[in-house]
């Protein structure tokens, strides 16, 4: 599904981000990404939908490349492309169903989503996916209104609505309590169950080997690490934590 050859990205201050990364994500994997903090975790995950433009490279999605696209053809791609921030990334003044409505922005012309005149289906598919993540009581509530697990179960509906062939989460239990930590990657697990490819930043281990069937791993913008979690040995772990924060 994703094919990533020789993508890097440095920084205006010429810092290395990401630095010549080829990998392959295949239709219905479930990846989990993990490394020191600035290890290009999040560099590589917003290259991927073009939050941030990379400096070379390609990023070939069903045979498309992303890295570079503009205009209708970045739109079209996008689309495929589900993101759960860390931060939630949420309009904290509209409901619940509102935000997850966004996510159907990319099917519609600017005025729709302005004027808010998203079809019925599109509504359905929005009350559909915040049923899907335990909020079927909290279509109307507005979104300051709700918790912090409550507001990404909100931000994860969001994607969901999308329909996606892929989602990319960057830390998205960053900003929870550990205790709900499980609870979004159950979630994403069963999208994946579903056929959905899920790429995952994490920085806890144990959850990392517990849901990922593919792990990557990140030092200093390398790819230093690609294979299942039982390829995960202590040496390979010192290899990719190999460093201090300060050293990056």
């Amino acid at each position: 599904m994703i094919q990533v050859n020789n993508l890097t990205k440095i920084y205006s201050n010429g810092t290395r981000g990401l630095d010549d990364v080829n990998v392959n994500i295949q239709d219905g994997e479930f990846i989990c990404v993990i490394g020191l903090s600035g290890a290009g975790k999040s560099t590589f995950l917003r290259c991927l939908n073009r939050l941030n433009d990379a400096t070379s490279g390609q990023i070939l999605i069903d045979g498309d490349d992303i890295a570079f696209a503009q205009g209708a053809k970045l739109r079209t791609l996008r689309r495929r492309i589900g993101f759960i921030f860390q931060q939630f990334n949420l309009s904290t003044r509209l409901s619940a169903l509102e935000n997850v409505l966004a996510g159907r922005l990319g099917y519609h012309n600017r005025f729709v989503g302005a004027l808010g005149l998203f079809p019925q289906a599109d509504i359905d598919l929005a009350k559909g996916a915040l049923e899907r993540v335990g909020l079927a009581d909290k279509f109307n509530v507005r979104v300051d209104q709700l918790s912090g697990g409550q507001q990404q179960r909100v931000a994860i509906a969001r994607a969901l609505a999308q329909q996606p062939k892929l989602i990319l989460a960057d830390e998205p239990m960053a900003s929870l309590d550990p205790k709900l930590s499980g609870v979004i990657m159950g979630l994403l697990k069963s999208f994946n169950k579903d056929g959905i490819s899920v790429v995952v930043n994490i920085h806890v281990l144990e959850l990392a080997t517990a849901y990922a069937d593919r792990i990557l791993g990140f030092n200093k913008g390398r790819l230093v690490f690609d294979g299942p979690p039982s390829a995960l040995t202590e040496s390979e772990i010192e290899r990719i934590y190999a460093g201090s924060v300060a050293d990056l």
